[in-house]
């Protein structure tokens, strides 16, 4: 079965108000809605913000029978020619803010298991793809996107993609991502940009949701 693990309860109920046939349930703190999209069982798992919620939902999802996991969502722009409001897949993940190059020497964003810092996602190919960094961060640090642009050519930027790609990794089940951008960096304050924009890029969400699943 295919599944959403969201983050926020706007980007979810991009989802939510596509389904039919619909029940809702709290699981481990976390609220669950089940229903029909396009023919198909679906469920949306909301996680909450960042890496650890994103995580833990997952394994959430997985373990209820989850074969695809589809991450679906807002995120940064780090590129100047990417544009509001437009939605991306995303092809593979890295985790910008773990770090163990003191410890091993290793390239920043390599997880522990793993040779290489990108975790690659399933991409359908019906939009371009971008490679995402993802942290426990919203700011407009310049260290930061010098990390994520310079070291680790990041083209995107969000707070949960890549701990849903290692879960879906380690378990073995297919992982797809679409990130609808709500700010650029180089347009202004990324913070500003993200308020002004957001509810321009759920509306975008919403409309593209049932050819984005049919597609997975």
């Amino acid at each position: 079965m295919k599944v959403f693990v969201i983050s926020m309860e706007n980007e979810a109920q991009c989802v939510i108000d596509n389904l039919q046939d619909m029940s809702e349930s709290r699981e481990f703190g976390r609220r669950v809605v089940r229903g029909v999209l396009n023919g198909e069982p679906t469920a949306v798992y909301i996680s909450g913000i960042g890496k650890a919620n994103a995580a833990a939902t997952t394994q959430m999802a997985i373990q209820a029978g989850a074969d695809t996991v589809i991450n679906l969502g807002v995120a940064g722009g780090l590129d100047p020619e990417i544009k509001v409001s437009d939605i991306y897949e995303v092809d593979s993940a890295v985790q910008y803010d773990f770090d163990l190059s003191a410890v091993n020497g290793t390239m920043v964003g390599t997880l522990d298991e793993r040779e290489t810092p990108y975790i690659p996602l399933y991409c359908p190919g019906r939009l371009p793809s971008m490679l995402i960094g993802t942290g426990d961060r919203f700011n407009d640090s310049d260290n930061d996107n010098d990390l994520l642009l310079n070291v680790l050519t990041c083209q995107l930027r969000d707070m949960e993609c890549a701990a849903v790609a290692q879960v879906c990794e380690t378990a073995g089940v297919k992982c797809v991502a679409f990130k609808c951008v709500t700010d650029v960096r180089g347009q202004g304050s990324m913070t500003g940009q993200y308020v002004d924009n957001l509810k321009k890029c759920l509306a975008k969400i919403k409309a593209a949701v049932p050819e984005l699943f049919a597609a997975v």
